[in-house]
């Protein structure tokens, strides 16, 4: 039987006295180029959409779908941390400042329930970390299509400014075509100068 996310985790905690809850994940750690991109969403009880499940385990169709119909039925907001705050402060610490924007959008006190083992420095809210979060926190499972399908939408649109990578169908990721084409054509400025294989391409172009 496979497992499926629950509302177990935030029930509890609305039952405690938690105002609210909203999960929270991120996309785009692993990429060589673009932005991270995090989002958060706080769950209605009587209005989760069906099939919600982590977004690695859907479609992209049915990603789509549900991201049209979170925003009518939750509240919804992303964090972005830029190409420029990756390099200068490292992916990890972009990555949790974008989950730290997404959750100050809401705009409301929250209980944060955070896709990994790490919770974000400066995030002033009370909050637990969840390893594979996505797979058992139905929010938590919201939050990591919206980062998703959110990120992908950027690099769509940001391979149209540079075509030749491949980046509507790798997301920036190291796949071995996106490589070959840092290698032929040179990193774009959207490119993450401080990851290894952007940095030695540049570095060999110096030399």
């Amino acid at each position: 039987m496979t497992h499926r996310p629950d509302f177990s985790r935030e029930a509890g905690l609305l039952a405690a006295g938690a105002q609210a809850v909203a999960g929270v994940d991120e996309a785009g750690r692993g990429p060589l180029a673009g932005p991270v991109v995090a989002a958060a969403v706080i769950l209605d009880p009587n209005r989760i959409p069906g099939g919600l499940n982590d977004s690695k385990k859907l479609t992209a169709a049915r990603r789509e779908v549900l991201l049209e119909l979170l925003p009518q039925v939750a509240e919804v907001s992303v964090g972005i941390a830029s190409v420029a705050e990756i390099d200068e402060i490292n992916i990890l610490r972009a990555a949790h400042l974008a989950m730290q924007r997404a959750v100050t959008g809401l705009g409301r006190p929250v209980h944060a329930l955070i896709d990994g083992n790490m919770i974000p420095r400066g995030l002033h809210c009370p909050a637990e970390a969840i390893v594979k979060g996505d797979a058992l926190s139905l929010s938590i499972a919201a939050a990591s299509i919206v980062a998703k399908c959110t990120r992908d939408a950027i690099m769509v649109d940001l391979a149209q400014q540079h075509p030749g990578y491949g980046w509507e169908q790798n997301a920036a990721y190291p796949t071995p075509a996106h490589l070959q084409a840092l290698r032929n054509l040179g990193p774009t400025p959207h490119h993450r100068r401080s990851f290894r294989p952007v940095h030695n391409i540049l570095y060999q172009e110096k030399t």
